[in-house]
Parts: structure tokens; C-alpha cells; sequence
């Protein structure tokens, strides 16, 4: 996270925005993911829905990603926290693959620390975006 330059749409950040603001009343309000969240969007370029790419991450994209040490491929939907469900690949943007991962393109590789280092992924495939969809309030 921090690196490249990333892409949010208007109506993806206007909702991060009010997300994150309601978080300081719950338990995540200390959490460093919440700020690393906070750091991401304020990096930033803010699009129209209409005009994001369609191979940008956007909330409610199902993506495939490629960890680049282990070579196994890994399928999520990113999502709102009260829609999480790993079970069913449904992945948090407060989680921390979810907030490294918003934004970035197909091609993209992004990297985040773990417990036991660092871990690597590259963006393979959007299999869905709302947007490309004609989705643009989802």
C-alpha cells in the first residue's frame, strides 16, 4: 500500500467517508487498518462511476489474485464490513487485503505485512465490477 497512485470512485469514497467516520464509535476506532484506509483514500484519484476503468478495483469487484510466493490464485468479492463472509469470498475493505487491494488495476501487484512478513499479490483478473456493469450505486 502507498505506492502507485490508485482510483475510487465518487460514490465509493463518499461511502468509505461516512463508514470510516461511524467506525470512531466502534471497536475499530483504535485500529491501524482504519487509518491505513484513511491514508489510501486521501492518496486517491477520485472518478465518476462512469468513468473508472473497468479493470480498477472498486467496492463490490470480484476479484482473482495471484499470491506471488505460493503461485495459488485466491477469488474475493470486496465489500462493505456488515456484507463480509469469508466463507463465501466476501472480503472487508477494513480487512487489511481489502484496503491494500481498492483502487489497484489488473496487473498490479501490492504487498501488505502479516504476522510472519510480508505478503505479495498480484491483481489477475477482475471477474466482475459493478461499474462495467452499468452498477453504479452498488
Amino acid at each position: 500500500m502507498g505506492g502507485k497512485p490508485i482510483r475510487i470512485t465518487e460514490f465509493d469514497l463518499n461511502r468509505l467517508k461516512r463508514l470510516l467516520q461511524e467506525a470512531q464509535y466502534t471497536e475499530y476506532r483504535n485500529s491501524e487498518y482504519l487509518d491505513r484506509l484513511g491514508m489510501e483514500i486521501d492518496r486517491a484519484e477520485i472518478v465518476s462511476p462512469q468513468d473508472i476503468p473497468s479493470d480498477v478495483v472498486t467496492m463490490n469487484s470480484r476479484v482473482c489474485l495471484v499470491d506471488l510466493d505460493s503461485g495459488e490464485e485466491e477469488v474475493y468479492t470486496l465489500v462493505f464490513p456488515e456484507n463480509a463472509d469469508l466463507e463465501q469470498g466476501k472480503l472487508s475493505v477494513f480487512a487489511p487485503i481489502g484496503t491494500a487491494m481498492l483502487g489497484y488495476e489488473v496487473g498490479d501487484i501490492f504487498e501488505w505485512e502479516v504476522p510472519d512478513g510480508k505478503r505479495r499479490l498480484r491483481v489477475k483478473e477482475i471477474l466482475y465490477q459493478p461499474e462495467a456493469s452499468g452498477d453504479y450505486h452498488l
